[in-house]
């Protein structure tokens, strides 16, 4: 054989030699990813059945730490209870919590900030075209439990609500209601005045517009005007509806606020302590429009006044470190309290 047809023999060898060794490098790199990406969705699997197994446990722990601060008061109420001491015990409620003629019922209400329980074991009913009054120290809960009336606590982080809260006989925590035309059924005054930064008009308008309850401005007019009237503020607005809101005197925000509440025809008006920001002319106004609103509407006020509670509530509700102490006809709250903590707290000794 020539030594160009040698020459020839061997390069035809080493070019396949070559590509044998490709193959094999193919073959090998084909598995190594192979195996690379098995590892990743292996991991990826991990990591997905990790996360479902945290929120598992985390819905566990959240479920434990309820059960264990409910125990946790029931073992207070047990001994409480053993001790046989009425100004100890204050966990069993003093009174008839229900009526006949409910607009709302609560039962075995408990609200918890996050590991906390603020709100324990509360039965209560608000009767029908009435005023309630919540009494009790700084601190006793009773602005949680009406917040708790229209789900306002809602918006505050960690905060639950377990047990039965009805506005007749709807369930107000069906995960199915909405809570928008709620809180226009049950409707909130907050301490501080806050009118909107528009008019007057705007401002009792505004409910209104946003629920469809007027079909043309006249029906609009009448509305803001209704409500005006019923919040006693029309005759001192009537001429400068097109003004700011906010340059109302103090009492006259609070009287706004109020008008626009109203303005949706709402079943039950929530007022969070309505006149601690207000002088005692002011005050005694919105006191009489209270006693007046309460012929159409049923009325909840938080209030640290006991003077102000005696004066416009029907019955009154005493609040104590979280427990509903005692309730009852408010003339027999303040003149005849069956429980010494109310006793104690009506005569000034605490709180």
């Amino acid at each position: 054989m020539s030594v160009t047809a040698l020459e020839s023999a061997d390069t035809k060898s080493t070019s396949i030699e070559s590509e044998t060794l490709s193959a094999e490098k193919f073959i090998l790199n084909t598995r190594h990813a192979g195996k690379q990406e098995g590892r990743q969705m292996q991991q990826t699997v991990t990591s997905k059945s990790a996360t479902a197994a945290t929120a598992t446990t985390t819905a566990t722990s959240k479920a434990d730490q309820v059960d264990t601060a409910k125990s946790r008061a029931a073992s207070d109420r047990a001994s409480n209870r053993e001790a046989g001491n009425n100004e100890i015990d204050y966990s069993q409620t003093v009174g008839d919590f229900a009526v006949k003629n409910a607009k709302m019922s609560m039962r075995n209400v408990d609200v918890f900030y996050g590991e906390k329980q603020a709100i324990f074991d509360v039965d209560l009913d608000i009767a029908k075209n009435s005023v309630v009054a919540m009494i009790g120290p700084s601190g006793c809960g009773k602005s949680t439990f009406l917040r708790s009336l229209n789900r306002m606590n809602d918006t505050i982080d960690g905060c639950r609500v377990t047990g039965s809260l009805k506005l007749e006989d709807q369930d107000i925590y069906d995960p199915n209601l909405d809570v928008v035309p709620l809180r226009a059924r049950v409707g909130m005054v907050f301490q501080k005045p806050n009118p909107f930064p528009k008019s007057i008009y705007d401002n009792v308008a505004y409910g209104p517009k946003i629920h469809g309850l007027a079909s043309g401005k006249v029906e609009l007019d009448q509305i803001v005007e209704t409500s005006l009237r019923r919040a006693g503020l029309w005759e001192e607005a009537k001429d400068r509806l097109d003004q700011p809101g906010t340059g109302l005197s103090g009492g006259q925000q609070q009287r706004l606020c109020i008008a626009r509440t109203i303005a949706v025809s709402p079943e039950v008006i929530l007022m969070d302590e309505p006149c601690s920001a207000l002088d005692p002319i002011a005050t005694a106004r919105i006191e009489e429009l209270i006693d007046e609103l309460s012929q159409n509407f049923t009325i909840a006020i938080v209030t640290h006044s006991m003077q102000q509670a005696a004066r416009v509530s029907h019955r009154t509700a005493y609040f104590h470190l979280g427990y509903l102490v005692e309730v009852g006809d408010t003339n027999d709250i303040f003149t005849n309290p069956r429980h010494r903590l109310t006793e104690d707290y009506i005569t000034g000794r605490f709180g």
